[in-house]
């Protein structure tokens, strides 16, 4: 459909920033391109160690506890598929990253949703998560900052979840692709909590962050026991992450919170637009305060938000994503990523604002 302002798609609108994909490109002329260790590259295992005890207070060892990535999304698999036996259950805060669900059924494990809601600023309760345990139950499965939702985990609420996982011996296992992007208020690193670092598998990468989607590389870190069983997977699959991106990553942590801090004022003023005028239109927004995403109830509308979707788009030419598709919880809601120009936002609000006063 020509002329549709699309603000589904959850990737920066931002170029990779200059210096960082130069490094990448100039690998491919100053050192030989071949496979890395199965284990990655290993000057950024070493910079990703520094750039998580410098930020977080968390050390791991570069030698046995990281392995890079084919971005996040290798990394669930690599987990899922190492620690689910067929019927091991792992407990997944909803709505959340449509990809979560699957990777565990495809493991052989079973998906056990914990509907997250608005009056709780859509973090899950430790008594939620502690009510949906039984003698299957493997891990707990945490993804904050937020996709869709851009909540964050509060202290007192992550020290909670984190004394349930010690209480009954379960493994953590937290997607923190969104850590840099927070806005007024800090990110809680899981595995830095207390007590929790041997049993917190901790994901992270470049994609979101430093504006590198298409270059595919991410890291997981967890104890070296685990991590010989996750990196076996890995192994098998992809062998090694892309050696260019890499090189890449490794300049993103060198140079790039500069260019993280801009792209982070950047999305925090588009955010405040948006949930200042969906609120405003009548379609009840909560605050996010991470990632780039505001998740609105549409209920007042009286359509679910897979209607509402489906009219807008068909109306006024607006692409937003029906909360349905992100689990238990979102079917009243719709995801909206603000990863587009400020002025694109004005106008997809315009519009937003006259198809509701139309209904």
């Amino acid at each position: 459909m020509p002329d549709v302002i699309s603000l589904c798609i959850g990737e920066p609108d931002f170029a990779t920033p200059g210096p960082i994909a130069k490094a990448g490109f100039e690998a491919v002329y100053e050192v030989p391109v071949g496979y890395t260790a199965n284990s990655g590259l290993y000057e950024l295992r070493e910079k990703t160690s520094a750039h998580l005890e410098r930020l977080y207070n968390v050390s791991y060892s570069a030698d046995t506890e990281i392995v890079v990535t084919v971005g996040v999304s290798e990394a669930v698999k690599c987990v899922f598929t190492a620690i689910c036996n067929p019927g091991d259950e792992v407990i997944i805060p909803e709505p959340c990253f449509v990809s979560y669900e699957p990777e565990v059924l495809f493991a052989g494990g079973k998906p056990v949703p914990v509907e997250c809601l608005a009056e709780n600023d859509f973090e899950p309760l430790a008594s939620q998560i502690e009510a949906a345990i039984t003698d299957k139950t493997k891990a707990i499965f945490i993804g904050y900052p937020n996709n869709p939702t851009g909540a964050v985990l509060t202290m007192d609420n992550a020290m909670a979840i984190a004394r349930v996982a010690e209480r009954y011996d379960l493994l953590v296992v937290s997607d923190e692709i969104y850590d840099q992007l927070v806005y007024g208020t800090e990110h809680i690193c899981f595995s830095a909590l207390p007590g929790m670092k041997e049993r917190t598998v901790l994901l992270g990468g470049f994609s979101k962050d430093y504006a590198m989607p298409g270059w595919r590389v991410g890291y997981m870190c967890a104890n070296e026991e685990l991590m010989k069983a996750f990196i076996k997977v890995h192994q098998y699959a992809v062998m090694s992450a892309p050696t260019i991106s890499q090189y890449a990553a490794v300049a993103a942590l060198d140079i790039g919170a500069p260019f993280v801090d801009e792209m982070r004022q950047k999305y925090d003023r588009r955010r405040r637009l948006l949930v200042d005028g969906l609120n405003q239109i009548g379609l009840e927004c909560f605050e996010p305060k991470g990632a780039f995403y505001a998740f609105p109830s549409v209920a007042s509308t009286g359509m679910n938000g897979d209607e509402f979707a489906d009219a807008l788009l068909a109306e006024k030419k607006v692409a937003v994503v029906p909360g349905s598709g992100f689990g238990v919880g979102g079917e009243q809601h719709v995801r909206i990523a603000y990863c587009k120009s400020y002025e694109e936002l004005e106008i997809a609000l315009g519009k937003m604002r006259d198809f509701v006063e139309a209904l």
